[in-house]
């Protein structure tokens, strides 16, 4: 499928922290890509699958002010990108974790573990492969055990994984990283969200999307579904 090449425009605000009102505020990360989509104003457009664009928020939140500019060139590759159901949701949060768990304090670890932990039960469950799930656990063993004995085999449901679970996953990722013993937390945060774009868009190829035009909104693109 052909998708539509976006790149960032001359003139739009430099990146900033938070929300805001219009780009005379400044912008965001996910506020850019609503301009590019050609969408209103907002930092929670639809040409985003609602997982991904808060990863790209978290991250550009957590980014310093010197290199936060520096993500602008992966604001194109969210766009028309959407999740397909809860097979999407729980490989799109695995990717996420697994990049995310050895470089986080122990307390993150933990709770990145025990998400992981979900994730392979899911995966077991949907018949989707666990192999890379494994290899994560794998590499923190102490964490992995502290969580299957917090969640003593409780069950999930898939309205809990995608309305707690998942988001508070990406949320941990992105503080862990943030605030971990790592040498460069900039280019870490970045590396991150690229790791979350490409799971994304290999997990469902972005739609196609018309280019911005002077006069009419493009149409809305598909609901989310369960």
């Amino acid at each position: 499928m052909m998708v539509a090449q976006h790149r960032v425009p001359d003139g739009l605000p430099t990146l900033s922290r938070g929300k805001h009102r219009n780009p005379r505020k400044g912008a965001c990360f996910m506020e850019m890509a609503s301009v590019l989509a050609n969408e209103p104003w907002s930092d929670k457009p639809r040409c985003t699958d609602p997982l991904l664009a808060q990863l790209a928020r978290l991250v550009n939140d957590h980014s310093t002010d010197a290199h936060r500019g520096d993500l602008a060139v992966l604001i194109p590759s969210v766009i028309g990108v959407h999740g397909t159901g809860l097979a999407w949701d729980v490989q799109f949060v695995a990717a996420v974790a697994g990049n995310a768990v050895p470089d986080v304090p122990e307390y993150l670890q933990r709770a990145l573990a025990g998400g992981l932990v979900r994730c392979e039960e899911l995966s077991g469950r949907l018949g989707l492969d666990t192999t890379g799930i494994r290899a994560s656990l794998d590499q923190v063993p102490g964490a992995e055990a502290w969580a299957r004995q917090w969640l003593d085999g409780t069950p999930l449901t898939e309205k809990q994984f995608r309305r707690r679970s998942a988001p508070q996953v990406v949320r941990c990722a992105v503080r862990g990283i943030a605030t971990g013993a790592v040498p460069d937390p900039d280019a870490r945060l970045a590396e991150l969200l690229r790791v979350g774009v490409d799971a994304a868009r290999l997990l469902s190829p972005p739609v196609a999307t018309a280019p911005p035009t002077s006069g009419r909104r493009p149409a809305a693109p598909p609901a989310r579904h369960g």
